[in-house]
């Protein structure tokens, strides 16, 4: 499972926590402007926006979990199973399979405006990219410094949402995730006031009280809520340091440590946490076993290039001695 979130203080800041129990030898990398993105039913884009991010890569192609384009557009895909359904190729609709749709927007578009257009006419195809990679269950949240979209591919077809919380995890559909905010809104960072009945006296006993019953569960569900309940209520200085310490906060608050979530004969575990500043283009990470926060900077690469650059993770825990 994973948890996806659009946030801005000065910058603009996308990323996302990557909640599983196996790894695809994810990377960081950097594909420039001049890298062929092959498409399985849709013209080749010889050139286009570059793009930083998480990937896997196959054969010299980047199958992108989460990315941002040099425009400050970003785009992430977070599990969806039960409910995505691709489609068969139709005749009349731009045919795009979903290991190419992030690297389709994101090599064309600079905002979500401009998306949100250009959805009117996509089809997401059932076709996977090999047989070591079949499609997963996605959908996907869309953000540049102003909006986001959720786009989800179910069984009625191709669904398109305003994503004004700008947080986005799995299950259910988004309608119904955003529907279900409606239970929280009594929820506060302030201490509660007495409303339970006349006359009754309340010790306010602890601080945060005012937020009790914020789920605290790791279901898609509530990590939604409570993801949504931190950004929304997060407060930060503007400086970098600032900035990506409070986003690496907030995905920490519905990260996934090893034990609490069984997934047969493991756990799942929050393989890494991304925070991508997005107007300079630096692509931060961390990752299970290393909290240290790592970054690749996009613009430090050949942007006019064709070759594909890609940094291995830094997995081991970086730990500094004072004595």
């Amino acid at each position: 499972m994973c948890t996806g979130v659009s946030y801005t203080t000065r910058d603009h800041y996308f990323g996302r926590n990557l909640d599983l129990n196996y790894s695809y030898a994810e990377t960081v990398a950097v594909t420039p402007r001049s890298f062929p993105f092959e498409f399985r039913s849709a013209p080749t884009l010889t050139t286009h926006h570059a793009l930083i991010g998480m990937a896997t890569i196959s054969d010299g192609y980047p199958l992108y979990y989460d990315a941002t384009n040099e425009k400050g557009l970003s785009m992430a895909g977070l599990n969806f199973p039960g409910n995505a359904d691709y489609k068969p190729h139709t005749d009349g609709l731009t045919n795009i399979t979903p290991f190419e749709f992030i690297p389709w927007v994101l090599g064309q578009y600079e905002t979500v405006a401009e998306v949100a257009e250009a959805l009117a006419t996509l089809n997401l195809v059932d076709v996977a990219f090999s047989d070591a990679f079949p499609l997963a269950p996605l959908h996907w949240i869309i953000s540049d410094r102003t909006a986001s979209l959720t786009v989800e591919s179910v069984a009625e077809g191709l669904k398109v949402y305003d994503n004004p919380i700008g947080v986005l995890t799995n299950n259910p559909t988004f309608d119904m995730q955003l529907f279900r905010l409606n239970d929280y809104m009594h929820l506060s960072v302030d201490p509660p006031e007495q409303r339970f009945a006349p006359g009754v006296t309340f010790d306010v006993y602890t601080q945060g009280m005012g937020a009790i019953g914020l789920p605290g569960d790791l279901s898609s569900a509530s990590r939604f809520v409570k993801a949504a309940f931190t950004k929304l209520n997060s407060v930060s200085g503007s400086s970098e340091s600032e900035s990506l310490s409070q986003f690496f906060h907030i995905l920490g608050s519905v990260a996934h440590p090893r034990g609490s979530v069984r997934a047969g004969d493991t756990y799942e575990i929050t393989v890494y946490s991304s925070c991508c500043n997005t107007d300079k283009g630096i692509y931060y990470y961390t990752t299970y076993e290393n909290s240290q926060i790592t970054g690749v900077d996009m613009r430090a690469e050949d942007l006019d290039g064709s070759r594909l650059v890609d940094y291995p993770l830094i997995k081991g825990q970086q730990i500094r001695m004072l004595n």
